[in-house]
């Protein structure tokens, strides 16, 4: 099915469902509008005025005046000198969501583009013809210039593109997909390169993952309450309400329901001598709480964002007139990043300390390293390791990236937001946090086989269930790596996110 998206009211799920893979299409009802500020950009060259980016040269050089016959010409010179981007190419589920945001932030007809721009981006997407992106070269200010260049040359027939799988010229990705090359007018190459849409698509690419990550820790921190043999009672509805925190109650809410009906639980209710638990199963409503409001306030910054019209100068057709200023500044967006950044940092942080818990005799009883025969066998000792260098290395690239600056453009660019670094790191950080829920799901499932008979609830039989299709448990010493792959997996699909009744901003 293909969704219609109205430019300026994208939701967040709906961005998720294209990151998936999903198909789209701008609502109708965009092109008066786009058609119109195209117009004023010809009603000014018409009437020989100055204007920034139009016929003037760009950022130190906006001063300098280009004649008339040049106007076109400015504009292809622009993309060609900007596309000076190096590093890796972005994923292609990003390359998606950047066409689509890009061509949505144009359809709302302040860019002054004409409406077969917006089209040819749309006939990208829909064709799956992904320009080939290097994800290093943007400081988020003046827009993504460098990333967005690389992504028009495709447009105009240059560049690369990935086609099936295979790195074609751009030239021959349009031919073969039968889309015409677009011939760029006046001030389409700046609208197309100013922007913010590459930072936001890598952020969004982060949020995703944070939300499905988030969901699946309060999975594998319920799992870990049962196989450490812990107490629901922090869980308790009265204990949140009298802190106030939403955010945390909605996380107690989940672990009472991901919890309720375990026998395991019930075992041991009367007579159990210890207290209370250690803070890493205890104290999961306050932090991960926290972390669930941090998700909710980047999500909100993000959704704003991916509606934005975020170039310069704007076009506004009512009043004629075209007017510079800077929203092409992607600090929000690098806030935003290093919110999910401290939020990923953290869900590793917890769930680390649970996989330490378990392997740990003295304070859960089970054996040691959850090995069967320990000491003839490892267990899980060295699957620890593996998650506490995971979690160390989140916490040194949770570094904020948002407070770090460097003029650009001989000083005429004297402050940048360095969002699109803030949010492309959240990638890595991702593919951490997700190894080690994983290696927590592993070890729980672990702790909680020493219990059998006992059973625990439905929601963690599930989880365990599912983990069994492709992993056995532990016994004899075998090599680890591809259990911890295959739980990652768990995870990084969503299907342990899918089994936690939590409400996220994108999956609802």
């Amino acid at each position: 099915m293909v969704e219609a998206v109205t430019p300026g009211a994208i939701t967040l799920p709906t961005l998720r469902r294209v990151f998936a893979g999903g198909a789209a299409a701008l609502a109708d009802g965009w092109q008066d509008a786009v058609a119109a500020s195209a117009a004023t950009v010809a009603g000014v060259l018409a009437r020989g005025e100055t204007a920034y980016g139009v016929n003037t040269g760009f950022g130190k050089l906006a001063h300098t005046r280009i004649a008339a016959d040049d106007v076109a010409a400015l504009q292809l010179n622009l993309v060609r000198s900007h596309a000076a981007g190096t590093g890796a190419a972005l994923p292609a589920p990003v390359v998606r969501l950047i066409l689509l945001l890009k061509a949505a932030s144009l359809a709302r007809g302040f860019s002054g583009v004409r409406p077969e721009v917006v089209t040819g981006l749309m006939r990208l997407f829909d064709a799956d013809v992904l320009p080939v992106i290097p994800g290093q070269g943007s400081v988020g200010a003046s827009g993504d210039l460098a990333p967005l260049a690389h992504l028009s040359l495709v447009l105009v027939g240059e560049g690369e593109a990935m086609v099936a799988g295979r790195i074609v010229p751009g030239a021959e990705a349009l031919q073969a997909a039968g889309i015409v090359p677009v011939t760029l007018a006046a001030k389409e190459g700046l609208a197309l390169l100013n922007g913010t849409q590459v930072s936001t698509a890598l952020a969004l690419a982060g949020l995703f993952m944070a939300e499905d990550c988030l969901a699946a820790a309060l999975v594998t921190g319920a799992m870990s309450v049962d196989a450490a043999r812990g107490s629901d009672t922090p869980f308790d509805a009265r204990i949140q309400a009298v802190r106030g925190h939403q955010d945390q109650a909605d996380v107690a809410a989940t672990l009472r329901g991901l919890l309720a009906g375990s026998a395991i639980r019930d075992s041991h209710r009367v007579g159990d001598p210890r207290v209370q638990d250690p803070y890493s199963l205890r104290c999961q409503p306050q932090v991960m709480g926290a972390v669930l409001g941090l998700v909710r306030m980047a999500a909100a910054t993000l959704e704003t964002e991916a509606n934005a019209v975020s170039d310069n100068p704007l076009v506004f057709a009512d009043a004629g007139e075209i007017v510079s200023g800077g929203n092409f500044h992607a600090e929000p967006v690098a806030f935003a990043a290093d919110i999910l950044a401290l939020a990923m940092a953290e869900i590793g942080s917890l769930s680390e300390r649970r996989i330490a818990l378990l392997t740990d005799p003295v304070m859960t009883g089970l054996p040691a390293f959850l090995a069967p025969d320990p000491g003839l066998n490892s267990g899980f000792m060295i699957a620890h390791v593996t998650a506490a260098a995971l979690a160390a290395e989140n916490k040194a690239l949770a570094s904020p990236r948002s407070v770090d600056s460097l003029p650009t453009s001989a000083n005429q660019e004297d402050h940048v937001s360095m969002a699109t670094h803030a949010a492309r790191r959240l990638g890595e950080m991702g593919g951490n946090l997700a190894a080690i829920i994983g290696i927590e799901a592993l070890a729980a499932a672990q702790g909680i086989g020493f219990h059998r008979p006992l059973v625990s609830s439905p929601p963690i039989e599930a989880a365990i269930a599912a983990l069994r299709e492709t992993v056995p448990a532990w016994g004899t010493d075998r090599v680890m790596a591809p259990d911890i792959e295959a739980a990652r997996a768990l995870v990084e699909t969503g299907l342990l996110a899918g089994l936690a009744p939590i409400v996220l901003p994108s999956r609802g």
